[in-house]
């Protein structure tokens, strides 16, 4: 299958892309930079791949949750690059996207993924391996980390949440802790491969970001009375 994937939902900036016969990818540390880099970056790898936008059989971006500006910025170029060559679009959860870097490093079947959210506040969610999929164990949600409960049952924990906050791997008591995993562009079309193939798209028009935090901004009179999101 040909396929083209990119993530710019954290620091990183990630774009994969599958020829049928191999993988081409890059990752760069792009800061605020995702909106100048992203396009270069696909060219590179389509050119790499000996590809065109119009060869490829989907499009599969970091839907998020993750930084706002740029899960909005993933989803804005997919939807462009889908509209205009006429693909099919898969928008995949950067939490389930985290699970599968953290079983393509290191073999975990049991993951807990965890971004920082900012505002002490985190994105999480729990997933279990069976066979080639992933089933959810705990719904995405944006959390204090004070707030998110143990699990009896032994996992694995994948992303920055567990950086910012070191004592949470501690007190959910797991196993193992890879804070510096990332929802790589190459786990996310991992995930989107058998959706293509099993016709789990979405028209271009309608991808839509995953931001879980359904606001992003207080008003100043809210700021001062002490509200939070």
């Amino acid at each position: 299958m040909k396929l083209l994937a990119f993530d710019t939902s954290t620091q990183w900036l990630t774009v994969a892309c599958a020829n049928g016969t191999q993988w081409v990818e890059r990752a760069e540390l792009a800061g605020q930079a995702h909106s100048q880099r992203l396009l270069p970056l696909v060219d590179e790898v389509l050119g790499e791949a000996q590809l065109a936008l119009g060869d490829l059989d989907g499009l599969a971006f970091g839907a998020g949750p993750g930084s706002f500006t740029g899960v909005r910025i993933a989803c804005g170029v997919a939807q462009g690059l889908g509209l205009g060559a006429g693909l099919r679009l898969v928008p995949v959860s950067t939490l389930e996207a985290l699970a599968e870097s953290a079983w393509q490093s290191h073999g975990w079947t049991r993951v807990v993924a965890c971004l920082d959210a900012r505002m002490r506040e985190v994105y999480v969610a729990g997933y279990r391996r069976e066979d080639s999929r992933w089933v959810v164990e705990r719904n995405a949600a944006v959390l204090r980390p004070d707030d998110i409960a143990g699990d009896s049952r032994a996992s694995n924990g994948a992303g920055d949440g567990f950086a910012a906050y070191p004592d949470l791997a501690s007190r959910l008591a797991l196993e193992a802790v890879d804070a510096a995993v990332i929802p790589s562009a190459r786990a996310i079309a991992a995930l989107a491969i058998p959706r293509v193939a099993a016709g789990e798209t979405v028209r271009a028009a309608d991808a839509l970001p995953l931001y879980v935090r359904h606001r992003v901004a207080l008003t100043t009179a809210e700021r001062e009375g002490g509200m939070r999101l």
